[in-house]
């Protein structure tokens, strides 16, 4: 037995990374890594009584190469005498529909396919091939942006992020890619090269490429080995902060939560967080943890954090369709229309002068007709809608004179404003008239307009 496969072992055993007799799914990608961990797991296999199913996952960003990918797997899986499970996903169509980078939605779809295949063939263990280069740049990587607790890297086993009962485990994590070649050129184990590796638009190849070896050269020549030991620091203080945030969560009396360390509270709430299904970053955290009972908005409704600590949200409700802009052509003859919910009735008549005709009653305004003119139109508000309520110079904006009113944001794209033929808004629901369409002495004919909007 090679040294490699003598180490594989071991880590599999001390690190109980393995039930007794248990069957593994082994990603393999056709790389050099993947490529090594199929052979070591499958000598170790025969010597302890496993079986193994291969698993590729074919992202079809790369053309014909992917092709060639797939079906190099699936030779080097029959070469063994193992089943091989392979599968393509559109990729760049979910990066689309998403937003995502392509590698998010590589990522996504390549752990949902090894998931679900572990799962379809009774398997609770999936093999990945990542090593401890691929530790020291995901360390740059978190670094970069922002990751905290996330420092500690990848861990030897884990859960999957697409099914919790399926277990992730690494049994190269403490070996460097430099044994893996040496391994592939001593068994003369082929491989393909994905020539994606030498992008310099992928932020990982730059922190391996010109990175890395600044830090070597310039720097400190053994950085990897303080990088890892760094990792592994702060995966051990991560883990107690997590277990201290655990239990005090699981607490029915608890300490007050202005009392706890600032580490624990902010694993409190990131757990909160995950408990309700919600991403968080540093600026988000940070505002819940130092503001008790404000709301934020995020993502489709709110986020409020309770003094005991606990995290609320508030989904907001769907929005609904709103309807097209209707043209309302107002003559001699009353009419009515009903809006999005919303009944409008409009009446023109002969101005009067008597109090009891201007005096203003809920649900009802009068306008000069003259004015308004016809056609009009009836839609919904609108973002950089301009309004002259009555007794102002200027027009401002409809969305600040709704923060005034303390109008819900929710509330907002649903009320109704009325253009008068010149394009103008004269009416807009739940606010005063405009200025320009007030009844004044020389107003000859009115406009009387009445809506309801059920409770």
């Amino acid at each position: 037995m090679s040294s490699l496969s003598e180490q594989v072992a071991l880590n599999v055993r001390q690190r109980q990374l393995l039930p007794a007799g248990s069957a593994v799914l082994v990603a393999v990608s056709g790389g050099v890594d993947s490529m090594v961990l199929l052979h070591v797991l499958h000598s170790l296999a025969a010597e302890q009584g496993r079986g193994l199913v291969v698993a590729h996952f074919d992202h079809g960003l790369r053309g014909a190469a992917s092709t060639g990918d797939a079906r190099f797997v699936e030779r080097a899986a029959r070469r063994l005498g193992l089943e091989c499970v392979v599968e393509r996903g559109a990729v760049q169509a979910l990066a689309r529909e998403r937003g995502w980078s392509v590698e998010m939605a590589a990522r996504e779809l390549r752990h949902e396919f090894l998931a679900r295949t572990a799962k379809r063939r009774g398997l609770g263990t999936v093999a990945l091939a990542h090593h401890a280069d691929d530790q020291v740049e995901l360390f740059f990587l978190r670094l970069l942006r922002g990751a905290g607790g996330g420092l500690a890297g990848m861990k030897w086993r884990s859960p999957s992020p697409a099914d919790l009962a399926i277990t992730l485990i690494r049994p190269f994590l403490d070996q460097p890619k430099v044994a893996l070649l040496e391994f592939a050129r001593e068994q003369k184990i082929h491989f393909r090269e994905d020539a994606t590796n030498a992008s310099e638009d992928i932020l990982r190849n730059r922190v391996r490429r010109e990175l890395l070896p600044l830090l070597r050269d310039r720097y400190a020549s053994g950085c990897e080995r303080t990088i890892l030991r760094t990792m592994a620091i702060v995966g051990a203080e991560t883990e107690f902060v997590q277990a201290a945030a655990r239990d005090w969560l699981g607490k029915k009396r608890r300490t007050p939560f202005a009392d706890l360390s600032i580490a624990v509270q902010r694993q409190a709430i990131c757990f909160e967080l995950v408990r309700l299904g919600l991403a968080a970053d540093f600026e988000l955290v940070e505002r819940l943890r130092l503001e008790p009972g404000v709301k934020y908005s995020w993502q489709e409704g709110w986020l409020v954090r309770e003094v005991a600590g606990t995290v609320e949200f508030q989904r907001a409700e769907s929005p609904v369709a709103l309807s097209e802009p209707l043209p309302l052509a107002l003559d001699a003859k009353p009419g009515t229309v009903e809006y999005d919910g919303v009944k409008v009735v409009w009446h023109i008549r002969r101005h009067q002068t008597t109090a009891g005709a201007t005096r203003r009653t809920e649900g009802q305004e009068r306008f000069d007709a003259g004015l308004v003119g016809s056609p009009i139109v009836l839609r919904h508000w609108r973002p950089g809608d301009r309004f002259q309520p009555i007794g102002m110079a200027l027009t401002v904006k409809l969305q600040d004179l709704f923060t005034n009113a303390k109008v819900p944001t929710r509330e907002r794209p649903g009320r109704l404003v009325a253009e008068a033929a010149d394009g103008r808004i004269f009416w807009v629901e739940g606010l005063r008239i405009a200025e320009p369409f007030k009844l004044s002495q020389s107003t000859r004919v009115q406009l009387e307009w009445r809506w309801h909007r059920p409770r």
